[in-house]
């Protein structure tokens, strides 16, 4: 399992990527462009694989299920490993999913559920286990102005969103890391001693005023990569993960699969989702300091038909006239880009593509169907959250096995 030094280098760790106008990593994602990021460009950067159309036809044959709308659009678009952990589930094997969230509020805004209804879609396809990280420790390390007992509360918030989502709780195990930390030590000491404060510095941008945490997390976020880290669910078995992730999240993954040799265990298997831009256009952030910018999972009707009819960037023809005559630019349309993410109907979408393109659909038909489909999926979100008790989070928070592991023989 030794690694060469050719693999060393192809998957060496950089702490930005190479792109004009375009800063990607954990903590900072800039895109000056004001334009949709090329992703192409973005996986020759990054050095991982696009997901193509011989992935997308293995999963669907493989799970007898029809491929979530975020995989037949290219929204989830480059991989790590993807074909070695299909190669392990159609062996018997099986995988488990990891993800997580870094809670630094009470409310998420629908941007935060993108890697939550991915992954649920894996779960259900699969039949998979999946664990789910909330990271108040690595936020009480970078935004010192608040609590660990606040991230903490902010995290049992947090997990009522995510168990909206619909995850079953036989076949899924929530934790707090900084509560949950122990039971992985040993393998979050073996990552730390793996891994070289140079590649932190380089990878994190660390520098000698920052506090000793943000050179320690990044092993507790590696840690549930590796099985053994669940010994209530796999025991002494050695099963593979696949992390969905944003792509700015790669960093920490990269980072584990280059030292991942010399555990002497399988390499992380990733894939990667695009971004969902901030209302107010290509380049600009979704954020709880202005609330204009996102539409957030607590938002009434109202108010999200306000946010969109306002703030959300249009590429349609500052008149009528020039966009009948031009047609709308799509490359900075806002509301479009949400259709392509939240719209499941693949015929009604590219309906739109077309005729919103030629500037027969005017900006506003295109903001009210996306008013539609947002309000739609916040409210039912809404009913689904005000349904989860904090006896609810508790179970999904215990010890215990998972139904669906160890993987049934059929798979």
């Amino acid at each position: 399992m030794q690694q060469s030094e050719q693999e060393q280098q192809k998957e060496q760790v950089i702490a930005q990527n190479e792109i004009p106008d375009l800063i990607i990593n954990p903590y900072e994602v800039v895109n000056n462009s004001k334009k949709q990021i090329d992703y192409d460009k973005l996986i020759q950067s990054f050095g991982c694989q696009r997901i193509d159309q011989a992935h997308i036809d293995r999963i669907q044959a493989l799970t007898q299920k029809p491929v979530h709308h975020y995989l037949r659009r290219g929204i989830f678009f480059s991989h790590r490993d993807l074909t070695q952990v299909l190669d392990a589930y159609e062996a018997g094997k099986g995988f488990y999913l990891y993800t997580g969230r870094g809670p630094s509020g009470d409310s998420m805004h629908v941007g935060h559920l993108m890697p939550f209804i991915f992954t649920k879609y894996l779960q259900e396809a699969f039949d998979v286990p999946v664990v789910i990280e909330l990271s108040d420790d690595e936020k009480f390390f970078h935004k010192s102005e608040t609590t660990l007992e606040e991230y903490q509360r902010y995290g049992y918030e947090n997990a009522k969103d995510i168990i909206a989502c619909g995850f079953d709780v036989n076949k899924t195990f929530i934790f707090l890391s900084s509560q949950y930390a122990g039971h992985m030590y040993h393998n979050i000491c073996k990552f730390q001693h793996a891994i070289t404060y140079s590649q932190l510095r380089g990878i994190f941008g660390l520098n000698e005023s920052d506090n000793c945490g943000k050179v320690a997390y990044p092993a507790v976020q590696a840690a549930p990569s590796l099985s053994s880290s669940f010994k209530h669910i796999f025991g002494k078995d050695e099963v593979m993960c696949l992390v969905p992730q944003g792509i700015d999240q790669d960093p920490y993954f990269r980072m584990t699969r280059d030292v991942c040799y010399k555990l002497k265990v399988p390499k992380t298997g990733c894939i990667h989702s695009q971004f969902l831009p901030g209302l107010h256009g290509f380049g600009t952030k979704m954020g709880t300091t202005d609330p204009t910018s996102a539409i957030f999972l607590t938002d009434t009707p109202k108010e999200i038909e306000e946010k969109i009819k306002k703030h959300a960037m249009s590429g349609g023809g500052m008149t009528k006239k020039e966009h009948q005559e031009k047609g709308a630019d799509l490359t900075v349309d806002v509301p479009y880009h949400y259709l392509r993410f939240f719209l499941e109907d693949d015929a009604r979408l590219e309906e739109i593509r077309v005729q919103y393109g030629k500037g027969v659909m005017m900006t506003s038909e295109v903001k009210k169907e996306l008013i539609t489909v947002i309000t739609k999926i916040v409210t039912e979100h809404q009913q689904r959250r005000a349904l989860v008790t904090d006896e609810i989070v508790q179970k999904f928070m215990e010890l215990r096995p998972l139904s669906n592991y160890p993987p049934k023989k059929n798979n």
